[in-house]
């Protein structure tokens, strides 16, 4: 596993990460959230030995980082933000430069550069010069290099920045592929990100952990968790009133004319009761359906103590 234990990071006075401490086991996708200036990247440096921490201990696979770092970063596959590469290099040459880098040759190197550039779609810029690529190609030449030694643990800074719709649905497929039986840490500030591909969201700010658990427990923090939209072709008179009363609505929302929000106490499922409540005023349903939350809510009343209403 990776464990963490009270990291902390101080560039001059300014406290970048701030006694955190955590584990990570095989087959989990943790990914870091927060906002920009959270210490989500320095973290992610100081995991691949990139930075040094002012104080704490990592220890990747029974390796630690302070001490035996060589032997750690050999199992890390690591993909920054803003990826460096030598501009006057083709595709094919930086991975041949990468895969040498890593110790491989001959008949290996190649069969590796094979597998990665069909895994991420390189097949068609092989040939061109790294200058001359789209910012989404060189997302993917970054994702290459970080996966061609088939690291034990991969730390993937914004992987899909860049990417248009159908690159991100291919890297977040192969990114639950490889996490499998392997350690696969993201960072990203893009919330569906986290119930695309994580099994576990931690959330950071000024350098601290404010969450961390499963992504449907972010969701369950927000007010519209079980939260239920109705729209009917004409509000029955009464039907507000009577679901307002019902014993675990906390309020109701009218968003338009014929279109109400219905919140429920924390963890409660109304379904059943607004149910037998439409029943009772019969009407034309439009639309019903029951929320599982809104992360952008949740996020912002984690890192900024205020919650937005986001129903428009």
């Amino acid at each position: 596993m990776i464990k963490v234990s009270n990291l902390s990071k101080y560039f001059d006075d300014f406290c970048a990460v701030d006694n955190i401490s955590f584990q990570v086991e095989p087959g989990e996708v943790l990914g870091f959230l927060g906002p920009n200036g959270a210490g989500k990247s320095t973290t992610m440096k100081m995991l691949t030995g990139f930075l040094s921490p002012s104080a704490g201990d990592i220890s990747v696979l029974g390796h630690d980082m302070q001490t035996d770092a060589l032997a750690a970063q050999r199992l890390i596959g690591y993909l920054p933000e803003g990826a460096p590469s030598y501009s006057d290099m083709t595709v094919q040459s930086s991975l041949e430069f990468i895969g040498q880098a890593r110790g491989f040759s001959g008949r290996e190197l190649g069969q590796r550069i094979a597998d990665v550039v069909a895994r991420v779609e390189l097949d068609s810029v092989l040939g061109k010069r790294i200058e001359n690529l789209s910012k989404g190609f060189r997302r993917r030449l970054g994702l290459a290099q970080a996966i061609l030694h088939d690291p034990r643990i991969l730390i993937l800074d914004e992987p899909t920045d860049g990417l248009d719709p159908n690159q991100k649905h291919q890297v977040r497929e192969l990114i639950r592929n490889l996490a499998q039986d392997k350690i696969v840490i993201v960072s990203t500030h893009i919330l569906e990100e986290v119930s695309a591909v994580c099994s576990r969201a931690m959330i950071l700010a000024h350098g601290k952990i404010l969450f961390d658990g499963t992504p449907d427990e972010l969701a369950a923090r927000s007010e519209y968790h079980n939260a239920i939209t109705l729209r009917v072709d004409k509000l029955p008179e009464g039907l507000e009133q009577s679901i307002a009363q019902l014993p675990h609505v906390t309020r109701v929302q009218r968003a338009e004319q014929d279109q109400l929000t219905i919140f429920p106490e924390q963890g409660q499922n109304i379904l059943a009761e607004v149910n037998r409540t439409l029943q009772a005023h019969p009407c034309q349903i439009e639309e019903l359906h029951v929320e599982v939350g809104r992360l952008d809510d949740v996020f912002r009343l984690l890192t900024t103590g205020k919650a937005e209403d986001v129903s428009a």
